[in-house]
């Protein structure tokens, strides 16, 4: 009888985690979707508000500028009023804020409603990260990260894909009504069913984070870790920023239908993303991220210049996997780097991730008004380039090589 017990208790337990995994990588899907489902709204709402595609970008890069920035700061106050907590907090203000974006007629408000979202958004992913280490076991903690950032990654895709059926079948008003309802079914999941973490520091002083930032700059791998950071997302968004219109005005002369069927191939690189803790610990996180940056470099470079839709299509998959490997795999990297600075290091790689996703539409954009949509997908690759270049100057230590 106490085996039967001792069984069921622990099928229960497995259950919970499961659960409470589900709920955290569904959470990180939705919120981390409101960084990208602008990016195909961009001539939407440059039609809409009688604008340049230049300024309608600013409804995509003052969220990302305000997610990256929030960044700073949402460590310290997770440790002061628990990760849960701020986890909650967050999806309320995005369950707030959201519908009330879909009623806007002016594109300044649009923007600044859009950087307060991006405030509210970041409140996600460095609290639940660091919610996963201390409240799952040891056994647990990395194919649970593994989920959740497959949710973050997922997003990339999965936004562009939401937002560009809901505007198209019903206006874009209603990606922001439907994703007000969503956030409001994320905060209930979340508030009934994720346990509350007993860890909390009432004393933290918030300034800590930009005390520590001069110690971690001064070591030369994690400069060059941080420099790759800034090409992954500014590449991504930045290729997708400009996809659209290549396919519907060049020789290809897609619907867009078909130009969302395209976005949503992506979806297959994102697959790799929960194998890249596997191949880093086999092949060692420095060789995979170099791998990565290599697959994602030379896949944008052949986007740019096929002019066989099959074959940039797969070579847009290509790219997306290279991301999908490299942004993993760098977290891993520069946290063995940073060693007792890890909390700062970690936190400095998402705020660099992001402002490189906040320069992605503004370089892509102006690129595209000044050359053409070759030069605009080759610069991004060349960024890119620069990247996988800055990796060669990384010295891992012996587990990270």
């Amino acid at each position: 009888m106490e085996q039967l017990a001792g069984r069921i208790s622990e099928r229960t337990e497995a259950y919970k985690y499961s659960l409470v995994t589900t709920i955290l990588a569904w959470c990180g899907l939705v919120v981390v979707s409101s960084l990208y489902i602008t990016i195909p709204m961009v001539s939407v709402f440059a039609n809409a508000f009688n604008v340049t595609p230049s300024q309608a970008s600013w409804v995509n890069s003052s969220f990302s500028l305000t997610y990256a920035i929030g960044f700073l700061f949402i460590g310290s106050l997770s440790e002061k009023y628990g990760r849960k907590q701020i986890m909650l907090y967050g999806l309320v203000a995005l369950f707030l804020v959201s519908p009330i974006l879909g009623f806007v007629h002016s594109l300044p408000w649009l923007i600044v409603l859009r950087a307060i979202q991006g405030a509210a958004a970041a409140t996600f992913g460095p609290a639940v990260l660091t919610y996963i280490v201390e409240m799952y076991p040891i056994e647990k903690r990395v194919t649970t990260i593994g989920f959740v950032s497959t949710g973050f990654l997922m997003a990339g895709i999965i936004g562009q894909v939401f937002s560009s059926i809901i505007s198209e079948n019903f206006g874009w008003s209603y990606v922001f009504y439907i994703l007000g309802g969503i956030y409001l079914l994320s905060a209930i999941l979340l508030g009934g069913l994720v346990p509350r973490g007993d860890v909390q520091h009432t004393q933290v002083n918030i300034w800590t984070t930009f005390q520590q930032i001069g110690n971690v700059f001064s070591k030369k791998s994690l400069f060059f870790c941080y420099l790759v950071t800034v090409t992954l997302l500014l590449s991504f968004v930045g290729m997708y920023a400009t996809l659209g219109n290549y396919l519907s005005q060049s020789h290809f002369d897609l619907n867009n239908s078909q130009i969302l069927m395209v976005r949503a191939a992506g979806i297959i690189g994102m697959l790799v993303s929960p194998f890249a803790g596997w191949l880093a610990k086999r092949f060692g996180a420095k060789r995979v991220l170099q791998g990565g940056l290599l697959f994602a470099t030379a896949g944008l470079a052949m986007v740019g210049i096929s002019s066989n839709l099959p074959i940039l299509i797969c070579m847009s998959i290509v790219f997306v996997t290279g991301i999908a490997v490299s942004v993993p795999t760098l977290i891993s990297l520069i946290g063995s780097l940073a060693g007792e600075a890890r909390g700062i290091g970690v936190t400095l790689y998402t705020f660099i991730l992001f402002i490189g996703a906040t320069l992605g539409p503004i370089v892509a954009i102006n690129l595209m008004k000044f050359g053409s949509y070759t030069i605009t997908f080759e610069v991004l690759a060349s960024i890119l380039g620069i990247g996988m270049l800055a990796s060669f100057l990384v010295k891992a230590n012996a587990n990270s090589k």
